[in-house]
């Protein structure tokens, strides 16, 4: 059984993520979508809301070979603990592949066992990042197409706060 890692901070989810995600499930037997908790990355939503958001959207794909998770420390580890072969990144732009490649080399050497996979997103999610999103609909733009539905609500409400804030 081949299982992959698709490691990201997810914050929050958008359609590029959704994308590669989905994709990866084509491909893997298994795929762990794994929520880094980085503590030098200020982050919107806790660890727990950008499970639970993942955990919806996942369950409203219907991807049945996708589970989310969470972790702490080094992405090889955690690859490791789950018994993972792949690790999944995707990549919209050379300066994505610039930082994506760093980081599988250091990776091969810290964990010659596991590959890095990188999967170009789909041309129309090319522009698409989280701050991007949250830049939207801070400013009270429409987001619609850009992130999954279920997405919208919590994401508005965290951003209402940060307005209230400035």
């Amino acid at each position: 059984m081949t299982r992959a890692v698709c490691p990201g901070s997810f914050d929050p989810v958008t359609n590029g993520h959704l994308d590669i995600i989905t994709r990866a499930a084509e491909i893997f037997d298994e795929v762990i979508v794994a929520v880094g908790n980085n503590p030098n990355k200020k982050t919107l939503f806790t660890i727990e809301e950008r499970v639970a958001l993942l955990k919806q959207v996942i369950a409203d794909t219907g991807l049945k070979n996708v589970r989310v998770d969470h972790f702490s420390g080094l992405q090889v580890d955690y690859a490791r603990a789950q018994k993972a072969q792949v690790i999944v990144k995707g990549l919209r732009a050379l300066s994505d592949f610039e930082y994506e490649f760093q980081m599988a080399l250091t990776n091969k050497k810290l964990a010659p066992e596991l590959e890095t996979m990188f999967m170009m997103t789909e041309n129309k999610y090319a522009f698409l990042s989280s701050s991007l999103v949250k830049e939207i609909v801070f400013f009270g733009g429409n987001p619609e197409g850009l992130i999954p539905p279920v997405v919208l609500a919590p994401l508005q409400e965290k951003m209402a706060k940060v307005r209230e804030k400035i």
